[in-house]
């Protein structure tokens, strides 16, 4: 059992085919026994994302809805979700005056970071911080934070 933090680009990956699926399905099947953790603003993005491809008609108005659907019910039973805090919000503020981020990934990454925090606190091990974009894991990376593109495991 292994505890990570993913990011919306990673979660997106469960429901949409495109680089790093399969390697993040068999992470989060449940027989893997792992845990997963990400920011309640995470669902936000993920909707997004899902939203733009609707759009763009990459997915049916009907294909939208499934995944929605599916995505908010896998969401709400298998991962631990982080609440926008005022200690995330400080934390973000930090990590946008050290780092080159975007406003959302700031508060991925500083949720990852409080939520490692709290693990290595609870005498649990790291966990490792999952994201399919290079500058934000280059941010975790300089926090100390074990990292993993899934867009490195075609």
């Amino acid at each position: 059992m292994a505890i990570y933090y993913a990011d919306s680009s990673v979660l997106v990956k469960r429901h949409v085919n495109e680089t790093g699926s399969a390697w993040f399905r068999v992470l989060v099947d449940p027989s893997a026994g792992n845990e997963i953790i990400t920011s309640r603003v995470s669902l936000v993005e993920v909707y997004s994302a899902l939203n733009r491809r609707a759009r763009e008609s990459l997915l049916s108005k009907e294909d939208y809805r499934q995944i929605a659907d599916d995505f908010a019910a896998i969401s709400s039973a298998e991962y631990a979700l982080m609440e926008f805090t005022e200690a995330v919000a400080e934390r973000s503020r930090l990590l946008l005056e050290r780092h080159t981020l975007r406003a959302y990934d700031a508060i991925q990454l500083a949720s990852a970071s409080l939520a490692d925090g709290a693990l290595q606190a609870s005498g649990l091990p790291s966990l490792t911080f999952l994201a399919a974009d290079d500058r934000l894991l280059n941010a975790a990376t300089a926090e100390g934070i074990l990292v993993d593109n899934p867009n490195i495991h075609p």
